[in-house]
């Protein structure tokens, strides 16, 4: 009888193949709210206070909504420039800063932006981190950013490649890499141990890498916002040739 019913099991196998691979990014937001089930809102109801507190305050605005996307988006050229611009309050200077597109998971909303929302974008408890790379190490890493269609960078970097995602020219505040020269780079500890195949950052030294809570890129990310908040600022960002295919 086993024999039996293995040999039925095995003749009534089908054999898959993948024909197509596609993707889209959703922004959750309330307008999703009608889907959720009563029972379901029901057994959340007694949590929302409490994670409203953490989650609902307004840490600032943002002039537009803002995606992730390669080679180059709004959203991974504001955290790239973010991480840029929080060197000030460590004492350092970076002559550029890079961000994963893998560790930027939603969307950030036009207008009212809150801590939720941040915490949306980076779930991840990833830290600032600032490292050096001599100037052959930053063409390497720019290569291999390349060769995944790119990552986020921030406002002094400009990239050029193939649709074969081959590297053509890099520049960094509108000089040619310097391959002799040493560069100093913003950005998180999970890319800078060489993660999401940007594997040059092996090669890095001086690394620092600032303690206590508010080095957390959701902290870094919200300080962001409400300073901007504070002057009476919008957040805004756009795509504008930081990484060009040609």
């Amino acid at each position: 009888m086993f024999a039996l019913a293995a040999g039925v099991m095995v003749s009534c196998r089908q054999s898959w193949h993948v024909s197509e691979v596609s993707r889209s990014r959703l922004l959750v937001d309330a307008s999703l709210d009608s889907l959720v089930p009563e029972s379901a809102r029901q057994l959340l109801a007694q949590y929302t206070p409490a994670v409203d507190s953490i989650t609902k305050p307004v840490v600032g605005y943002s002039a537009r909504r803002m995606d992730a996307d390669r080679p180059e988006s709004a959203l991974s050229n504001l955290i790239a420039d973010i991480l840029v611009d929080a060197g000030q309050d460590y004492g350092e200077k970076p002559d550029f800063g890079i961000c994963n597109m893998g560790g930027i998971r939603a969307s950030l909303p036009e207008g009212e932006v809150t801590f939720g929302d941040v915490l949306e974008v980076a779930p991840f408890q990833n830290k600032i981190v600032f490292v050096t790379l001599s100037g052959a190490d930053v063409l390497a890493l720019f290569n291999q950013i390349a060769s995944v269609g790119g990552e986020g960078v921030s406002k002094e970097v400009r990239l050029v490649m193939t649709p074969q995602r081959q590297l053509l020219a890099a520049r960094i505040s509108g000089v040619n890499v310097d391959p002799q020269k040493d560069y100093r780079i913003a950005t998180i500890d999970y890319v800078a141990q060489g993660n999401d195949r940007m594997e040059a950052f092996k090669q890095k030294k001086d690394e620092r890498c600032p303690q206590g809570e508010r080095t957390d890129m959701r902290f870094v990310i919200s300080d962001y916002f409400t300073s901007k908040m504070k002057v009476g600022e919008k957040v805004d960002a756009r795509i504008e040739g930081r990484i060009v295919m040609k």
